[in-house]
């Protein structure tokens, strides 16, 4: 299963917290890169967010992957299941 996960920061919620996940996440995005379970991270560019494509066994994956995002409670997140077109 794939997925497109659009998220952006939540700007209003700046904090040191806030922060220190922003910091954190390309340490995270690197390990799940390694992992095979995101297959491309992207900047959306004019944004304060990014783009990520995730490749994962079910649903539950999945959502245990998204809500250990050290930014997941500072984003907002929009996601969009994906299909191959054969």
């Amino acid at each position: 299963m794939k997925f497109l996960v659009l998220w952006q920061m939540e700007l209003s919620l700046l904090s040191p917290e806030m922060a220190r996940a922003v910091g954190a996440m390309p340490e995270y995005g690197e390990r799940l890169q390694r992992e095979g379970k995101v297959l491309a991270r992207y900047h959306v560019v004019g944004s304060h967010g990014g783009a990520w494509i995730y490749e994962v066994e079910s649903h539950e994956e999945f959502e245990r992957l998204l809500g250990r995002a050290p930014v997941f409670n500072f984003a907002r997140y929009t996601v969009h299941a994906l299909a191959e077109m054969t």
